[in-house]
């Protein structure tokens, strides 16, 4: 993983259904004018090219992804192949994620379960997790990947064992329509976005709120949580440049925030935290409505980078699968691998979509 820096580039592809590469469109061509290509991507068979709703990586080059065809995928990002496809969703798929050194991956849906899945089974699911009432819109496993959180637009937070499929607690927060969870890495903490513009920090011991944050003038969408389980990343709704944001929080005060990244000129569906590196300030990257991808400065708010993905229609998540690449979920042309390079002028480029 160390070794894939920008020195080891990706030529700019896309992989079709047929197994052959094409060509970028002209939009993203000029973006990627000047940038110098010294290695050939390996082509595969295509994953999709459709509606892709959520995406998370797996260690070390797979990742998964949900859409709106009811399936859930495992693929390589480094050549598009994929190598599990499983059904059993009745509705869309809304959020996929994994634990951390797991062959499990899990899935939620707008039929209102979760389910947890095997890479090395190719049968169907191997626990369900029912028991909302309604979409269910947010999943986070646990750092020792024995327990799961999930909330949905019902107003509620649940735990559950994931060996048993018990729901161990439940919690119900009125207006509390959950939009993302997130578990904070080494505790028992999981927060969480939620339509009434409210981030809240949840104790997963006794399900209850440990810490609120200054409510928000607009939705918050999504959230995610520094490696070192310091900050807290959240998104905002947005349209016509009013709101759109990402606010970073300090996970040990509630006082007000302390940095927001404004640029985005409709809804910011998606963030991230990004690795850092011996020589690089820390940073982050969201992802839009308005089809592009930005790269900020943690600290200052400084936009480093944008990247615009034309005809991808809304950007709907993001992960950060290596120390420079990113996996980017749209709505119109599946999931577009982006390479940040190093330096001082940093640039964002689409090296495959798939």
């Amino acid at each position: 993983m160390g070794k894939l820096q920008s020195k080891n580039s990706f030529t700019a592809t896309k992989y079709r259904a047929d197994g052959s590469a094409g060509e970028l469109g002209p939009c993203r061509a000029s973006q990627q004018r000047g940038q110098a290509v010294t290695s050939q991507a390996v082509t595969s068979q295509a994953v999709t090219s459709q509606a892709v709703t959520s995406v998370a990586a797996l260690q070390p080059d797979l990742c998964v992804w949900g859409g709106r065809d009811k399936s859930v995928a495992v693929c390589s990002w480094r050549s598009g192949a994929e190598l599990h496809r499983f059904i059993g969703h009745q509705r869309e798929v809304t959020k996929v994620t994994s634990a951390s050194d797991s062959s499990r991956v899990f899935s939620a849906s707008r039929d209102k379960t979760v389910m947890m899945w095997e890479l090395h089974r190719s049968s169907g699911p191997s626990q369900h997790f029912p028991g909302h009432d309604l979409v269910v819109t947010g999943l986070a496993v646990s750092p020792d990947a024995s327990q799961l959180c999930t909330g949905s637009r019902d107003n509620t937070v649940c735990k559950w064992d994931i060996e048993t499929g018990e729901c161990l607690a439940r919690a119900t927060i009125s207006r509390n329509l959950v939009t993302h969870l997130c578990w904070v890495p080494g505790e028992p903490y999981v927060v969480q976005t939620s339509e009434d513009k409210t981030v809240r920090v949840w104790d997963s011991r006794e399900l209850r709120v440990a810490l609120a944050f200054p409510a928000k003038r607009h939705i918050q969408t999504c959230c995610d949580v520094s490696p070192d389980g310091r900050f807290c990343l959240s998104s905002s709704s947005g349209c016509a440049g009013e709101g759109a944001e990402a606010t970073l929080w300090d996970l040990r005060q509630s006082r007000r925030h302390l940095c927001e990244y404004q640029g985005h000129l409709q809804t910011t569906s998606s963030c991230v935290f990004l690795p850092g590196g011996p020589a690089r300030a820390p940073s982050l990257a969201t992802s839009s409505h308005d089809s592009t991808v930005k790269v900020w400065d943690r600290d200052t708010g400084a936009c480093l980078a944008t990247l615009c993905l034309e005809g991808a229609g809304q950007l709907a998540s993001l992960a950060a699968c290596a120390s420079s690449m990113l996996l980017c979920a749209s709505s119109n042309s599946g999931i577009h691998l982006l390479q940040l390079s190093d330096g001082a002028e940093r640039v964002l480029r689409e090296v495959a979509a798939f």
